[in-house]
């Protein structure tokens, strides 16, 4: 069966528009909305945060997402349910975001059958080593139609950069820079270099560029060097008390695509 994510850049091969935002937060039952919001206002793929109490590799926005999701009583276990029908809704590519410590506690063979139940795409787990992966849980994972996409940083080596691209499966995530995730950061703090030298590769995965995307002008400039680019604190520090999340979330979208 052909995996959406494969469908999307076999579809469209620039500009791919994906969005982070933490399930659970700001309200534990906005999840399903938000999905929905999103792809009716023109975003392509959709990553789920799964919190987790040990964020380490994300910045302050989403870690205090996280804290509150939990504090709400967000689980794994109830994203599950909250996803149960997400497909009647939605056509799009989702993938599930986190950290390796939930899926392992839930059950690896369990949470990938779960996730190919409800029509889950793939995972992006930074924190599980490649090797591990291979060894361990890619069966489980094809099995199940699952792409767990695989992270690149500047510091990735050319022959670790080929070695991800050979075991990957969907597109490979390159993290703009070796910090935390967070927005802000100006067009020209992006590693020029490092883009350059991932696009002259020539991989055999579409790549799409992550942390520090937060506006039109990053996002325009990260989909030069990739296929497309990902917004995740920018988007979840932009849910406003005073405004409806469906009127937040197109100003938001119509933002980032827009450039006047």
């Amino acid at each position: 069966m052909n995996n959406r994510i494969n469908q999307l850049f076999e579809k469209k091969s620039k500009n791919i528009f994906s969005v982070y935002f933490t399930s659970g937060f700001p309200n534990l039952n906005d999840t399903v909305e938000i999905i929905q919001q999103l792809e009716k206002n023109g975003v392509d793929l959709i990553e789920i945060g799964m919190p987790f109490s040990d964020p380490t590799a994300d910045g302050p926005t989403i870690q205090r997402s996280s804290e509150i999701a939990l504090k709400n009583g967000m689980s794994l276990e109830l994203l599950f349910t909250q996803l149960q029908t997400i497909r009647e809704s939605v056509s799009i590519p989702l993938v599930l975001m986190g950290y390796f410590n939930p899926v392992y506690q839930y059950g690896v063979e369990n949470f990938c059958k779960k996730c190919n139940e409800i029509g889950i795409d793939g995972t992006i787990l930074p924190d599980l080593p490649l090797d591990e992966f291979e060894a361990q849980y890619r069966t489980t994972f094809e099995e199940n139609n699952l792409h767990n996409i695989l992270l690149i940083t500047p510091q990735t080596s050319e022959a670790r950069i080929k070695q991800i691209d050979e075991a990957s499966a969907g597109f490979i995530y390159m993290v703009s820079s070796s910090a935390t995730t967070g927005a802000g950061k100006k067009v020209e703090d992006f590693q020029k270099d490092y883009f350059e030298r991932v696009l002259s590769m020539n991989l055999k995965n579409p790549t799409v560029i992550g942390f520090g995307i937060s506006d039109n002008a990053t996002f325009e400039n990260a989909c030069k060097y990739a296929n497309g680019a990902i917004i995740g604190s920018a988007f979840v520090s932009s849910f406003n008390a005073e405004v409806i999340l469906q009127e937040s979330i197109a100003q938001f979208v119509k933002k980032i695509l827009s450039s006047n």
